[in-house]
């Protein structure tokens, strides 16, 4: 097998599941392009501001995409390049795809409010409370980790830290022209595009090395600072309005995803690697770091994000569903966007399936997923007259910069899933409240909080001890989400299976894997608070299962 055939049969299938899955989908929920969404029936400058789709793919695409469809496929592969094609190819359509697109429709259906506050419909209080304070947890550590690992970017490559603090320069600019001038998309993307990528090139001739230049003393101290600097920063761009920031600056950086891809597609269809790792290695295989990994349930809880991610479902119905100008727009960005990360995945695992597995256990070791995704890449765009050391570094930057993007993102979701905690579903804005609750819900608090909280954590290094979970919780977000669409559809009266099969899969994946950890955790001299996390989480997934099967016993109706 070689990457060029893997990449056109995944091309082929995304391409045409998106035309009569996509399709069928759109008739199942009943998508109805005529009906106003929440961007135009109650729009506030602020957060609900109806954007073009080109715009809203930009931003949707890059805050799901990040490094997640690369870290995933990468680290998996030491389980044989077969079974994680697999799951890519079958996970992102049946699963993935659905679960982004239900997300994005329930929530457009219910006022632009997140699955947590539609689950108070079919759970009650309890259900909604519990699964947002779930979210909000989630989310919190979510801010810390990118947090630490955008600085650890900014010191190990100070160029990063230059283009990035010029995306966002330029990204006002850019939505004040767009939004407040009538400048034409087209017309602002010739002008500002070009910036992006100029600023690429101007990273590696200025970049900004704090300990170079004097403000820091180590490498220790300037992540620290780095990390000041990022949080200040997520406070204001989870505030401002989308359309000042978040919407410009995902939708400028989303052209060098594009770009990204493009080269690597080409640089793969030229080259037509060889793959070098064995399709097939076994249910159980010796990972580089020398742990032993089993088949089931460690490749679906690895990949996440390139087959299916709960983190998607908070994005489509946390930021996306407020920004959606008509209903038309949910296929293309709930469904398509998931399709187009399946097919980065697929190129992420073609980028190490041509090592040895002892090449490939010595790049993980004494580097990065993704430092082996951009010089997997490079290797291939070489063909293309792309040096391999420009494409490298090129890569390289584009991945850290949307680790960016998922970060200020993921605040803004933070702050909603609070808001939402303490807003009933009943009011729809947090100014009909009074007293303790109006003040904890406004969007200052919120973010002040989430912050602080996230702040601390990354401070303290203590995000890094419950990470490991995070794989095993983010599939668990994806099964509790997958049970409400379930559960709309059920009492709807039609297909329910579309999403009945993957949320029990889901959810026995989950629990499977919780299991697992819960016995390393317990048998290993590890902290306390993973394994107190651990033990949360199958708490929860366990009431999942109670809840779906009293739930879908209750007499359906429309």
């Amino acid at each position: 097998m070689n990457g060029a055939v893997l990449l056109l049969i995944g091309a082929v299938v995304f391409a045409v599941a998106y035309r009569w899955y996509g399709r069928y989908l759109e008739r199942l929920f009943g998508v109805d392009a005529s009906r106003p969404t929440p961007a135009h029936s109650r729009p506030d400058g602020v957060d609900y501001v109806p954007a073009r789709r080109p715009v809203l793919f930009g931003h949707h695409f890059a805050s799901i995409a990040g490094a997640g469809p690369i870290v995933g496929p990468v680290a998996a592969a030491y389980l044989g390049w077969g079974p994680v094609a697999l799951w890519i190819l079958f996970g992102a359509v049946f699963i993935g795809a659905v679960h982004d697109f239900a997300a994005l429709f329930l929530s457009v259906r219910h006022e632009g409010k997140t699955i947590g506050t539609v689950i108070e419909d079919y759970l009650g209080a309890p259900g909604r409370i519990s699964f947002l304070l779930f979210c909000w947890v989630a989310l919190v550590l979510v801010v810390a980790v990118f947090g630490i690992l955008v600085a650890k970017t900014f010191v190990a490559t100070p160029a990063v830290a230059t283009a990035s603090l010029l995306f966002i320069a330029i990204a006002p600019v850019f939505g004040f022209l767009v939004y407040r001038r009538g400048l034409s998309i087209l017309l602002g993307s010739i002008l500002f595009v070009p910036l992006v990528f100029g600023f690429i090139w101007l990273g590696t001739q200025a970049p900004i090395d704090l300990v170079a230049i004097g403000i820091a003393g180590d490498a220790a101290a300037a992540e620290q600072q780095w990390l000041g600097v990022l949080l200040v920063y997520i406070a204001a761009a989870s505030v401002l309005p989308v359309w000042l920031l978040l919407q410009p600056r995902d939708y400028l950086n989303s052209y060098l995803l594009y770009a990204m891809i493009a080269a690597g597609f080409l640089g793969i269809l030229v080259a037509v690697p060889e793959f070098r790792m064995p399709a097939f290695v076994g249910w159980a295989a010796e990972a580089p770091s020398g742990s032993v990994g089993h088949l089931f349930p460690i490749l679906y809880v690895t990949v996440a994000c390139g087959a299916c991610s709960g983190f998607h479902a908070l994005v489509s119905s946390g930021t996306t569903a407020k920004q959606l100008n008509t209903e038309r727009d949910i296929k293309p960005i709930g469904f398509g966007s998931m399709l187009v990360e399946g097919l980065v995945a697929l190129m992420a695992l073609t980028s190490v399936a041509i090592l040895t597995r002892e090449n490939y256990a010595g790049m993980l070791r004494d580097g990065t997923a993704i430092s082996a995704f951009a010089a997997g890449l490079a290797s291939f765009t070489v063909r293309l007259g792309l040096s391999e050391t420009v494409g490298t570094a090129f890569f390289a930057l584009t991945i850290s910069a949307f680790m960016l993007t998922t970060l200020d993102t993921a605040t803004r979701l933070t702050r909603f899933t609070w808001q939402e905690l303490f807003v009933p579903a009943a009011a729809r804005s947090e100014d009909r409240l009074s007293g303790w609750r109006r003040f904890l819900g406004h969007p200052f608090t919120a973010t002040a909080i989430a912050v602080a909280g996230a702040g601390t954590l990354a401070f303290s290094g203590s995000a890094w001890q419950i990470w490991p979970v995070f794989g095993a919780s983010n599939q668990l977000l994806a099964a509790l989400s997958l049970l409400v669409v379930t559960l709309v559809l059920v009492r709807r009266r039609v297909n329910f299976w579309v999403t009945l099969i993957p949320m029990i899969f889901m959810s026995a994946i989950t629990v499977w894997a919780l299991v697992q950890l819960l016995g390393r955790n317990a048998r290993a001299d590890g902290s306390p608070l993973l394994l107190i996390a651990t033990a949360a989480l199958l708490v929860l997934a366990l009431g999942l299962a109670v809840t779906s099967v009293w739930s879908l016993r209750k007499p359906a109706h429309a």
